[in-house]
């Protein structure tokens, strides 16, 4: 899985507005993630019109989240920005048709589809800004072969 830039920032940013205890304007978001403030100023809009934040105006105004972080998934968050979790060429998994030998990629499409879903909607950002991760993903992470790069196979 290849995360954008512009997720990367969204999840950051809105980890912030996890923590915050009222608005964070764009400038204060920047400064804390260390992102470019105009681009970030373009995520947040999206994740306003994807009903993931809210804006106010004025001297105290800013952003904040919607919904309560409990209720925010990492999931919701890409998919505000880009879409479907996974998707071959621009389409749904389940809406491929391969022939012959590769007919079965489809069904790998699918599951990696739904491992992603797994994680990825399990995951809020409640549990990002308190750093207590879901079983599923503390298990994961526990195994060294998690962290360890993959090696290259040659023939």
């Amino acid at each position: 899985m290849k995360l954008s830039a512009r997720v990367d920032y969204a999840l950051r940013a809105v980890s912030e507005l996890a923590v915050a205890q009222g608005p964070r304007n764009v400038e204060q978001l920047s400064v804390a993630q260390g992102i470019p403030a105009k681009y970030l100023e373009s995520i947040l809009g999206e994740l306003r019109r994807g009903q993931l934040l809210r804006s106010q105006r004025g001297p105290v105004g800013g952003f904040r989240l919607a919904r309560p972080a409990e209720e925010i998934s990492v999931a919701d968050v890409i998919r505000a920005l880009e879409g479907e979790l996974a998707n071959v060429r621009g389409n749904r998994p389940e809406e491929l048709e391969y022939s012959g030998a590769a007919a079965p990629l489809q069904q790998v499409w699918i599951a990696l589809r739904a491992s992603e879903r797994a994680i990825l909607e399990s995951v809020t950002l409640a549990h990002v800004a308190s750093g207590e991760m879901p079983e599923m993903v503390r298990t994961l992470v526990a195994e060294p072969a998690a962290w360890a790069r993959p090696s290259r196979r040659t023939s």
